[in-house]
């Protein structure tokens, strides 16, 4: 809703400024305990049940639903309103050397980010909680794997990931009846399988948010909140409306049938169902404002359609703007009390910016040349990968790299779009007219590409802070970012390349893209991978850290971060089922805090 149609005078118990995977788990967690909550999100308003072009073929888009400046994952992307750049708010570098840019992504409509990703949904492990303790690299986070286990497993159960117990190295399994079966495998994921066992590469099914099939609405939400009745009528209404994949459309694209993992149909329907919850689309938000205590006494923000700044008071204000405009908002709250940022009494708000590292490398398999027309769409993402397997190596020193990465990858015969063919030129020998056809039929198909995502050690060379010389259209202070990649980096992303040739060359093929020995080659830009954290960490104590185990403020009682903001590290798994089950345990304790009168 506009803020036309909103009444700024309606008391609040808690206000929460994003809509995507922390917003959207705080608004539901908080809805369902029965406070009444206020949420704010900067860009337009989104229900994919209305909007999700599942069954439109590539021909049926402009050029064939190829990648544009405005769209840069093809025009069927689920974000209406976003990519690496947004019309009317620039963001800034510190340098334009290469390899020292961060690309930032932002998604400009309600539920963020979670009606774009891939869905991959890998626990951290006891490892990624302690690194420091492991190698004496970068920072040790203030919890352990114990502390998040119950919230993965609520997580997983209550927006539904298919997948397996594997019983490997740090690659957490979930508790038993939590994942959902997952689907077969294909036939290249197979072959790719037979290559990494000569390797002694595991090869298992993918932990994917989307449903194998339906959830039991009758006895998760009673295992979910077995002392709220509220909780659970809602959870059971919202469960029902979800359907099973019918393994026909990417993911990418929304889901009509609520098949999928999106804030907008699995987190957001059952908190308004509450009667707790208030959504205002459109708000953009400049600040945090303070009271004379310090507490948090609400956000000021900018009405997009109007252009007019407008208040909105809570006792409680939870940010989950994504890590870096989160940031944004907390350096922009300047006050008498926080005269460098709003609770930025250590410095580190800004600091230690994270991305996934990335790499990748394609090439061509020969047995899967003129393999017979077939369907093989299943999910829209893997149905397999690589979960990284020479912990014990690392441990003993003989990698020149300290932490690791796993694998995705993909290739096969799915329904093609722009460009499908337009690699295969040194394969076709030139040919033309039906004998190019006949060369399109031998080789769509053989071609497999696979991209390592891998963890970045927190450096105090990668952060964002203020730029002072600039605004957006709203009158707002941008960011500008400064990114550097360590020798820790660099080798693994080069590690990754080898590895991939390695694996491409055990199924009989040959690659097609470069294989670099050099790590600043192979490496993908800061950002680009979209897996942004740090920038307010949580520790144990104030002199090193914005918050608190709780991602609780420490000079700001009432203030709370639940998106990727808090992150202390950045493991190679995926980092929004994390980011999901920390903002469940966060607002669990805000509802305890609260009943306590202690914020």
């Amino acid at each position: 809703m506009s803020s036309e149609q909103f009444n700024n005078k309606k008391e609040y118990d808690a206000l929460i400024v994003g809509s995507g995977a922390g917003g959207g788990m705080a608004a539901y967690v908080l809805a369902t305990a029965g406070l009444k909550v206020l949420m704010l999100e900067a860009g337009r308003s989104y229900d994919p049940v209305k909007e999700t072009p599942m069954f439109n073929l590539p021909k049926d888009a402009p050029l064939r639903g190829g990648s544009t400046p405005d769209k840069p994952f093809g025009f069927y992307d689920a974000t209406v309103d976003g990519g690496w750049q947004v019309p009317g708010e620039p963001y800034t570098q510190g340098s334009e050397e290469h390899g020292r840019k961060f690309d930032w992504w932002r998604a400009r409509m309600l539920g963020g980010r979670t009606n774009h990703w891939g869905r991959i949904s890998l626990r951290m492990g006891e490892y990624d909680f302690k690194p420091y303790s492991r190698d004496g690299l970068g920072f040790d986070w203030p919890i352990g794997y114990e502390d998040l286990a119950p919230y993965y497993d609520k997580t997983e159960m209550l927006i539904g990931v298919y997948g397996t117990n594997e019983g490997l190295e740090n690659t957490p399994d979930s508790s038993d009846g939590v994942l959902l079966p997952p689907p077969k495998p294909r036939a290249y994921e197979l072959l790719a399988k037979k290559a990494c066992e000569k390797l002694e590469i595991p090869v298992i099914p993918s932990h994917l948010a989307i449903l194998s099939e339906r959830l039991d609405h009758e006895n998760i939400p009673q295992k979910l909140f077995p002392d709220n009745k509220l909780a659970q009528e809602v959870t059971r209404q919202s469960m029902q409306s979800r359907a099973a994949c019918f393994w026909a459309t990417h993911c990418g694209r929304g889901c009509s049938i609520k098949a999928n993992f999106q804030s907008t149909t699995v987190l957001l329907p059952p908190a308004l169902a509450t009667g707790n919850l208030d959504i205002i689309t459109d708000a953009m938000v400049r600040e945090v404002t303070v009271d004379k205590k310090g507490r948090a006494s609400g956000v000021l923000y900018i009405d997009k359609n109007t252009r007019r700044e407008e208040y909105a008071t809570a006792r409680v204000v939870v940010v989950a703007a994504s890590a870096a405009e989160t940031s944004r908002i907390l350096l922009n709250s300047k006050s008498p009390l926080f005269p460098d940022g709003l609770a930025n009494g250590s410095g580190v708000v800004g600091k230690y910016l994270m991305d996934t590292v990335g790499a990748g490398v394609s090439g061509q398999i020969p047995a899967l040349e003129n393999l017979p027309p077939h369907n093989e769409d299943g999910a829209s993402a893997m149905h397999m990968y690589m979960p990284w397997w020479k912990y014990k190596e690392q441990l003993r020193g003989e990698l020149n790299f300290a932490r690791g990465y796993h694998i995705e990858f993909g290739g096969g015969r799915s329904m093609p779009g722009a460009g499908a063919f337009g690699g295969m030129g040194d394969f076709t020998g030139g040919a033309y007219g039906k004998d190019f056809k006949e060369a399109c039929r031998r080789y769509y198909g053989s071609f497999v590409w696979f991209d390592g995502r891998g963890e970045m050690i927190p450096n105090e060379d990668s952060y964002c802070e203020i730029d002072k010389d600039k605004v957006d259209q709203w009158g707002i202070p941008v960011l500008k970012f400064h990114w550097k990649w360590s020798e820790q980096e660099l080798n693994q992303a080069a590690h990754m390349h080898k590895t991939f040739a390695e694996i491409i060359e055990a199924m009989g093929g040959k690659t097609t893209s470069p294989v670099h020995s050099d790590g600043a080659k192979a490496i993908i830009n800061g950002g680009a991978i979209i897996h942004e954290v740090g920038t307010a960490r949580m520790g144990s104590s104030p002199r090193d850290s914005v918050l608190n185990p709780y991602c609780q403020a420490w000079e700001v009682p009432n203030l709370f971060v639940t998106d990727g903001a808090p992150f202390v590290s950045n493991a190679d798994k995926n980092p929004t089922l994390t980011i999901m089950a920390l903002a469940w345990r966060t607002c669990d304790y805000i509802v305890d805090q609260l009943k306590q009168r202690s914020i």
